[in-house]
């Protein structure tokens, strides 16, 4: 699978967004050599951020994150479903999720690319599980493996894969991403906002379930609309 492989290589240039900050932002990654023509098309996902719940809601939380990040995966697998459960789905509140780079940022492009390559119905299954297996991938260091394995699971094959992977398109859109991302002054992962204030967790501690209850039931309390 090498254009996997050169995934890795060509996704350092994106990393530079990081270290050089928004001034750098503005030069473009540069990405691999676009895959065969013949090679068949994933159906890659181009929305700018992914969204959960009632548009409606009273609350929008807004979650930066990395596909690399640990505490993002902490996060996804251990508190997610509970906030999703009470209030995602009872429609309090409207979730947006931003990419975002972190270390190694070869890995979280990768993550990131893949899910879009599965559309926009299948995205989150993706992300989700490449949270559930990044501690697979940092211990075994089979990011190939791993990768294939969550393709497959959303019938996504080699070719498209690889056609996802080189595809300057995405790496252009990701790289925008990161460039607006890095504008908002975002440095870190997971970056929370409650109607658009930055959220913190109690010093000493990761952001849960019970410290954004916190913050938003007094907001879903208030009487502005």
């Amino acid at each position: 699978m090498q254009s996997l492989r050169r995934c890795v290589a060509s996704a350092v240039a994106i990393a530079t967004l990081l270290t050089a900050g928004v001034a750098a932002a503005a030069q473009p990654a540069t990405p691999p050599a676009s895959s065969d023509a013949k090679t068949p098309n994933p159906p890659m996902w181009e929305g700018p951020e992914y969204v959960m719940g009632n548009p409606k809601a009273k609350v929008t939380l807004v979650e930066y994150a990395s596909a690399s990040c640990p505490h993002c995966a902490r996060f996804d697998v251990m508190e997610f479903p509970g906030l999703k459960a009470k209030y995602i789905d009872t429609g309090k509140v409207r979730y947006i999720f931003r990419e975002f780079l972190t270390p190694p940022e070869q890995l979280a492009a990768i993550g990131f690319l893949l899910a879009r390559c599965a559309g926009e119905a299948k995205y989150w299954t993706v992300v989700d599980r490449f949270f559930h297996d990044q501690t697979e991938i940092y211990t075994t260091h089979e990011v190939q493996s791993v990768v294939m394995r969550i393709a497959k699971s959303v019938d996504l094959t080699e070719p498209q894969v690889d056609a996802c992977i080189d595809s300057k398109p995405a790496l252009d859109a990701l790289n925008e991403r990161m460039q607006t991302a890095l504008a908002a002054k975002i440095d870190s992962t997971p970056t929370f906002l409650i109607n658009g204030v930055e959220f913190h967790a109690p010093p000493g501690k990761e952001v849960d379930v019970d410290a954004l209850s916190a913050a938003i039931d007094p907001v879903l309390a208030s009487e502005r609309p």
